[in-house]
């Protein structure tokens, strides 16, 4: 259930990297904008000034060698602790519709089942990061790891470096995919499974649907 002060929507993102997230969601802010609503998309790491500095961090120092998987999870979570209390919290107390690329979902599949830390670890720190909020939608785009890897690459421009995420072997992505898709089955009210291999039109009113269907209030008349 989402934290008892929230009246707007809160809406999650979340899948492997190239499988669509950031295109989807600016066409949902788009139409919500169009339609004289006020969105709030935001993105993890980051989303507060704060949060971006782990951003980069967390994509891009590599001095000093590897990252130790627990660093990991403790920065992700403290820039998801920081956006929570100073963004998404008070949107949300504000009627509005919040719309994240990422959430704890990301935590978990990432560093719980690929970089094998602790479920119950994972889990304590997560709740301790974001409270009582839940998201009241999730959106798993999902798709071949090996597809969703090729793309992520062939985005990049040529001379930018690949960051920390982007250089781990195809079986890392495969068992995000695994988590994802094992979440998504244990929680069913919650997740709404898309196939990203469609087109992007296709997908967009996959989404539309779900969320006319979830809330009615604020998305009758819009159309993708």
């Amino acid at each position: 259930m989402s934290a008892e002060s929230q009246t707007g929507l809160f809406i999650t993102f979340e899948g492997s990297e190239g499988c669509g997230k950031s295109t989807q969601i600016g066409m949902l802010v788009e139409k919500l904008r169009a339609q004289r609503r006020n969105p709030l998309a935001v993105r993890e790491p980051g989303g507060t000034v704060l949060g971006e500095q782990i951003r980069h961090i967390l994509k891009h120092v590599t001095d000093g060698g590897p990252m130790a998987p627990e660093t990991e999870l403790l920065l992700f979570a403290a820039s998801r602790a920081q956006l929570v209390r100073e963004v998404i919290q008070p949107a949300l107390a504000e009627g509005r519709v919040v719309i994240s690329d990422r959430f704890w979902d990301s935590t978990t599949v990432y560093q719980g089942v690929a970089r094998a830390i602790s479920p119950d670890a994972v889990e304590q720190i997560n709740h301790f990061a974001v409270g009582s909020l839940r998201p009241d939608v999730t959106f798993l785009l999902d798709m071949d790891s090996a597809e969703s890897f090729a793309r992520a690459v062939s985005r990049r421009s040529p001379d930018e470096l690949a960051d920390r995420m982007e250089q781990e072997p195809l079986a890392f992505y495969e068992a995000v995919r695994q988590g994802y898709l094992t979440l998504a089955r244990a929680e069913p009210h919650r997740f709404c499974v898309l196939d990203a291999s469609q087109s992007i039109e296709q997908i967009a009113e996959q989404i539309h649907a779900e969320l006319y269907r979830r809330s009615h209030a604020i998305f009758e008349g819009i159309r993708l």
